[in-house]
């Protein structure tokens, strides 16, 4: 297994459709396996495949350390089949916007149907933080970003952010000063 780079906004990578994939074969497994590790010490509770610059339909979830009880989740072609009229607000994070979190609301119960890391179909009714990662990482499939959700002007102010943070980084590693690492596995996905 080997640690990905993750890519953060703005980068024009993060705005793309994925492809699905075709059969989960040897290398899907290993970018699933990749995938997992690098999430895990980010850390985060979920990953997208376009948030390594992989443009594959492919998802790694693992909530265990929050709510419910699932093992970590791998999920090729995620789609999400029904969604419960009810929604519900949580707090979000994301490992491509790192240090912001803002309220997004969404659908507060989904059935994705999926493929497995052994290439089966499989159905998962899901709530609660479950829900809300499984759509989270969903929409980065398709070029969509938490912060796509909330207000264009503290999308703004989040992306200019970024971009500042962005610069002071490539300025530092130039005067090869060590980088600032902040790390909350609460809200990042």
């Amino acid at each position: 297994m080997a640690l990905l780079p993750i890519l953060t906004a703005p980068d024009p990578r993060l705005k793309k459709k994925s492809l699905p994939v075709e059969a989960v074969d040897d290398g899907v497994r290993q970018l699933m396996d990749d995938m997992l590790e690098t999430m895990y010490d980010a850390p985060g509770i979920g990953l997208a495949a376009p948030q390594v610059g992989v443009l594959k339909r492919v998802i790694v979830l693992d909530i265990d350390r929050e709510e419910a009880k699932t093992g970590p989740l791998f999920m090729a072609n995620p789609e999400i089949i029904e969604a419960s009229d009810e929604d519900a607000s949580y707090e979000e994070g994301c490992l491509s916007v790192p240090e912001h979190y803002s309220d997004v609301v969404r659908p507060a119960k989904v059935t994705v149907r999926y493929l497995d890391r052994d290439g089966k179909s499989q159905e998962l009714a899901c709530e609660g933080l479950l829900s809300t990662c499984v759509q989270h990482e969903i929409d980065h499939l398709d070029g969509i970003l938490f912060i796509d959700h909330i207000s264009a002007l503290k999308r703004n102010i989040i992306l200019r952010k970024l971009l500042k943070a962005r610069k002071e980084k490539e300025r530092d590693e130039v005067e090869g000063k060590p980088a600032a690492s902040a790390k909350d596995p609460e809200h990042a996905l």
